[in-house]
């Protein structure tokens, strides 16, 4: 208390300036309209301009939480292109049209989790990916997992609440696509050389193919269904032999600036599983 009453003894004259200063002003600006109106004027501009700052730096730091969002809803719509799609394929079944072109219908069996990439490599031998969601999340190994723009890997090995990705990028990895509007099917991989690119081989001879066409999953496996985009054909000269092509791909995803993932729930899953190890069907085989 002695040191606080000392303190205000020295510097008394100053809280006495201060004072009068602060009862001069209010008087000043109180009592003279034109003073008053440059006061509040000022004052005003004061305000704005911390609010402004205020705003940006909280827009920034809340870019995250709008960026995870824009994302959930882009999925839920793609679910709701999917349903719509499949009445509009009913529709046309019951009207006797051809319904040939809804074969990305069996995408109304899965559903779409949000993840974030917290590691990613795209120059190593062979690239792997994680992501921020694991068990607890519902994430299991041999999931597909897409972004935006295509297919970019499948689920490997899952934590509690991280999951590792064999990237599309590994050579260990094989995909069943196609050129989009043909039948015949090849198995898309890289050759472990440009990251934006891989080859389809073993694309049969009587494919029928043009430089830009699409290339498409198959849907000959529980992990993605048919129609999710890969890539699109190179103009390269392709290889081939008497039986199949080598085709160049330019991948459609961007591994490069790979932030956030969907992984694919397939609904059938089991159901599938326990089909094709049914042992009355093996016997009949």
């Amino acid at each position: 208390m002695r040191e606080l009453l000392n303190f205000i003894l020295r510097h008394g004259k100053w809280f006495i300036f201060v004072f009068y200063v602060v009862v001069g002003c209010w008087m000043l600006f109180q009592n003279n309209p034109y003073q008053h109106h440059v006061f509040l004027t000022s004052a005003n501009e004061v305000s704005a301009s911390v609010y402004r700052f205020t705003n940006n730096v909280t827009s920034y730091f809340s870019l995250r939480d709008i960026n995870e969002d824009l994302n959930r809803r882009n999925a839920d719509l793609q679910l709701e292109v999917i349903a719509l799609r499949e009445r509009l394929r009913t529709i046309n079944e019951a009207a006797g049209l051809d319904s040939s072109d809804y074969a990305a219908d069996t995408l109304r069996h899965f559903d779409l989790r949000i993840a974030h990439v917290i590691n990613n490599s795209v120059s190593h031998p062979y690239n792997y990916i994680t992501i921020n969601k694991g068990a607890l999340d519902g994430i299991r190994p041999e999931m597909g997992v897409v972004d935006q723009n295509g297919v970019v890997g499948v689920v490997n090995i899952v934590g509690d609440h991280t999951s590792r990705i064999i990237s599309l990028l590994n050579p260990h990895f094989r995909l069943s696509c196609k050129v989009k509007g043909s039948d015949g099917f090849g198995s898309l991989v890289w050759d472990g050389r440009d990251p934006a690119h891989a080859l389809l081989e073993e694309l049969p001879r009587h494919t029928v193919f043009q430089p830009g066409d699409t290339v498409i999953t198959s849907g000959y496996s529980g992990m993605f269904p048919e129609g999710i985009p890969v890539g699109i054909v190179m103009p390269d000269k392709t290889d081939h032999n008497e039986n199949f092509f080598t085709l160049k791909i330019r991948l459609l995803t961007d591994f490069s600036t790979l932030s956030t993932v969907q992984v694919m729930f397939n609904n059938l899953k089991d159901e599938l599983r326990v089909v094709e190890t049914d042992p009355m069907l093996k016997k009949q085989q």
